[in-house]
């Protein structure tokens, strides 16, 4: 049974696209039915394969933005002007067309709601997406766990799923830090530059309670904020990385 389980999500499945929503004018919410879809786990992802005219493919992996508790399997993409994949999810792709799916893949990088420790989750850009589904996942549950997040984000337009986060700023027992790196609107209240060592400082929880800590973004963003953890007397053992590349 368990060999059949995962061959299961290990094989190619057919989704149709229910709704594609601009979360910024460079990322797009993906909202699919997967008859048959095995569950995941918040923080997995999947691959996506995509088959040309010619029989060409190309497959890229993707963060799953919905937690396993949501009706409907989201997928957010940002768009890469290079990409090969990236480029069709976000301009092309329509409510009704079918994408191929394999997954969800992925056992490390993961949030399960009987986790009972503080969590830190830091964010790069569209690193934030396995974190949304985390935090909604965390709400579902009704949680007691204690997360911080800690969000980067070049301009206040950029801030993926912006109107959610500010709402989860105000629940009890999750708090929501933006940074903004290249440009603030007027009135802006949050923090601003880039994730160094004074604001992990600032924002994360101390060593000496031992949280668990997510980062994910590009990967000089990841390397550079989990060697700064470290640093400032995070175990390495605690700390989970997830970063993505140029190839999306």
């Amino acid at each position: 049974m368990e060999r059949t389980a995962v061959l299961g999500r290990l094989s190619w499945r057919f989704a149709t696209v229910l709704e594609v929503t601009a979360e910024t004018d460079q990322t797009h919410s993906i909202v699919l039915d997967a008859p048959d879809w095995p569950g995941h786990l918040a923080g997995q992802h999947v691959d996506v394969r995509l088959t040309a005219d010619d029989g060409y493919q190309a497959q890229r992996s993707y963060s799953i933005a919905s937690a396993p508790s949501d009706e409907q399997l989201v997928l957010t993409v940002e768009r890469l002007d290079d990409g090969e994949v990236s480029p069709y999810l976000v301009d092309e792709l329509r409510a009704g067309d079918r994408i191929e799916l394999r997954g969800p893949v992925g056992g490390y990088f993961v949030w399960r709601p009987t986790d009972a420790v503080p969590a830190l989750l830091v964010a790069g850009g569209s690193g934030i997406v396995p974190f949304r589904a985390m935090l909604r996942e965390h709400g579902a549950a009704m949680s007691a766990a204690p997360i911080r997040l800690l969000y980067s984000a070049r301009t206040f337009d950029q801030v993926i799923y912006r109107e959610e986060l500010l709402r989860l700023a105000a629940r009890d027992g999750i708090d929501v830090s933006i940074t903004l790196t290249r440009a603030q609107p007027a009135g802006w209240h949050g923090y601003t530059g880039r994730v160094d060592t004074a604001l992990l400082r600032q924002v994360s929880w101390p060593p000496e309670e031992h949280p668990a800590v997510y980062v994910c973004g590009p990967t000089g963003f990841v390397e550079a904020t989990a060697n700064a953890l470290v640093g400032l007397g995070h175990d390495p053992g605690r700390i989970r990385t997830e970063r993505f590349g140029g190839t999306s």
